[in-house]
């Protein structure tokens, strides 16, 4: 690896031919990787490619002895000993009755390291030049025209391949037992996309190396599966991911003097992490801060229903029916005044006022409850002392379009089954008939 020379600016090094071809390289792999790195994901195959990117060692010792130092040996050795490695795999699984994962790491783990005693035998033959740790975590920097020919002729290749199968990639990767109803040769398909992914794994070999390499397969892909749950769309954002944590993680190894390969991955988990976390839908925690709105709301929901059943109690005594703590009705009662359902305690009162928007919300509430309890012991045959809990805890998610049908299968009830006044959906209005429409009643 060429020593970097820290007091060189960024623009210093983007000038350099060899910087260039490293970023390119370095772009061009991490989009590759991403593409196939979706299908591995979706169908199941991480190890997979864990498994081929440690399994060409032997096809790189064999590519050496057959014709030295030569990309083109390298590359077609590589390619055969991922094939080898899949078919023993699949010969495993299928004579040998080896579970899938345990047939995964016995055939890697031992061409691994059948490749690692070919390399360090080989290093020990005079005027031979084979660095364990570039093929173990890549040499970015040292990326040279046919590498960078490779790469590209590599990345096109898959691109087009995905463009031109994309229906038979779409099946397998979600239904394969449907897709091979369908006539779709499953297990061909199957070895065509090992064989891509040997070819991806040889091509990016230099830019991060074959334990990284994995890195780069799984976490574009993983992070634009957070993003997108739409194939074509999660196709894009991994590729798009994968070229820009190969660039950031290649721009951030130079600012701090670090191997490339790592880099790059780190970089790609760090930007995993935070849409992990950070994603506005899928994200850790966004989900945290809207559970714990919902949470408010189920409060103060329960203290505006409160203050409209019992008028006569003081704070004090809603607060221990209500079984809360301070802390929890101050946040219900912040939750409240946001809403506008309740008015500032009058003078002499630690008692809050319902407004009119908040009293529509009790009588909602209310409602929703009644009903709930209601169609609980009419139609499913709940007990009258099973039914306050039940309803306690449903009202809150309750559609109102749901109600609605409820009320209608009900015959509009008057009262809940302990003989309390349901509200009507429109306080003010007359209540309905309470006659039966024999509409059924909807299914919960």
């Amino acid at each position: 690896m060429e020593v970097i020379d820290t007091a060189w600016s960024l623009q210093d090094y983007l000038e350099q031919p060899y910087f260039q071809r490293a970023l390119l390289a370095a772009v061009m792999a991490g989009i590759a990787c991403a593409l196939l790195g979706c299908f591995m994901v979706l169908r199941n195959m991480a190890l997979i490619g864990d498994a081929l990117s440690h399994a060409i060692l032997p096809g790189v010792v064999v590519g050496f002895m057959i014709a030295g130092h030569s990309l083109l040996a390298f590359f077609v050795g590589s390619v055969g000993a991922g094939l080898l490695a899949a078919v023993l795999i699949a010969w495993l699984q299928n004579r040998g009755g080896a579970r899938n994962d345990a047939a995964i790491g016995i055939v890697f783990s031992a061409m691994f390291a059948l490749g690692v005693i070919g390399i360090s035998t080989l290093t020990r033959r005079e005027g031979v030049h084979l660095d364990m740790k570039d093929f173990l975590f890549g040499n970015v920097l040292g990326i040279g025209r046919d590498d960078l020919i490779l790469a590209g002729l590599v990345l096109v290749f898959d691109v087009l391949c995905v463009w031109l199968f994309f229906p038979y990639f779409f099946a397998s990767a979600f239904q394969s037992d449907v897709a091979q109803t369908m006539g779709i040769p499953t297990k061909t398909l199957h070895y065509f996309t090992v064989w891509m992914l040997s070819l991806t794994v040889v091509a990016s070999l230099q830019s991060v190396g074959v334990i990284l390499v994995v890195s780069m397969l799984i976490v574009p892909a993983s992070t634009a599966l957070i993003i997108s749950h739409k194939l074509r769309n999660v196709l894009l954002w991994a590729m798009g991911l994968g070229a820009l944590s190969s660039a950031l993680g290649l721009l951030a190894s130079v600012h701090w003097n670090t191997a490339p390969g790592p880099a790059i991955t780190l970089t790609a988990t760090l930007i995993y992490l935070l849409v992990l976390v950070g994603h506005p839908q899928r994200g850790l925690w966004p989900q945290r801060i809207r559970r714990t709105l919902r949470l408010w709301q189920h409060w103060a929901e329960d203290l505006i229903k409160a203050l409209h059943r019992h008028p006569d109690h003081n704070i004090i005594q809603i607060q221990q029916g209500l079984g809360w703590s301070s802390t929890t009705y101050l946040l219900a009662q912040l939750f409240c005044r946001n809403k506008g359902w309740i008015h500032t305690a009058t003078e002499g009162s630690s008692r809050p006022d319902l407004t009119e928007k908040g009293l529509h919300k009790a009588l909602q509430m209310v409602r929703a409850h009644r009903l709930w309890e209601s169609y609980l012991a009419q139609k499913q045959g709940f007990e009258p002392h099973q039914l306050h809990w039940l309803a306690e805890k449903d009202e809150h998610v309750l559609p109102q379009e749901f109600l609605d049908q409820i009320d209608q299968s009900l015959g509009f009830p008057d009262h809940d089954p302990h003989g309390s006044p349901i509200p009507p959906k429109n306080p003010g209005a007359p209540k309905k008939s309470n006659t039966s429409t024999g509409t059924s009643a909807p299914k919960g």
